[in-house]
């Protein structure tokens, strides 16, 4: 990933959700390129065609069809090409307990998900999670980059 530019891969099916987000990043402070793809089939078919050439983060739906965000997510943490893709897990679930919730987020983590949002019901809020993720993510291929020889 250069400073300049982070490339973003969404897999969703909500195609309000893919415009709201599209547009969220278009008024960050970030350059980004983002690439969408609408269920678990089409996302692991893009990856392993560009397993080379990987976004920087991939922010992936829980539910979708053909293959969902908990398929996708193990399936890339097996494969030796994609694992080290770093995943935010990004859903509109709503857990009716905290604890339910708590779970959700300790399985994926321990699937190797990097990070987990719900996603916000206003556009402010939802701008803002996108935000903290990215600059999470951001930071994290900084200190990987400074690692390596």
């Amino acid at each position: 990933m250069s400073s300049q530019n982070i490339n973003i891969l969404l897999a969703d099916d909500d195609t309000d959700d893919c415009f709201f987000f599209n547009e969220a990043i278009k008024e960050l402070p970030l350059s980004t390129h983002l690439t969408i793809v609408s269920n678990g089939e089409q996302l692991m078919n893009y990856l392993f065609e560009n397993s080379e050439h990987l976004p920087d983060v991939l922010f992936l739906d829980l539910n979708m069809p053909r293959k969902t965000g908990f398929e996708c997510l193990a399936e890339i943490k097996e494969n030796e090409k994609l694992k080290e893709l770093i995943v935010v897990m990004f859903s509109t679930s709503y857990p009716r307990e905290m604890s339910y919730e708590q779970n959700l987020i300790n399985m994926l983590s321990r699937i190797g998900a990097y990070h987990y949002i719900r996603k916000p019901g206003d556009f402010p809020q939802l701008k803002e999670a996108i935000h903290h993720a990215l600059t999470m993510v951001v930071e994290k291929i900084s200190l990987t980059n400074k690692v390596k020889p």
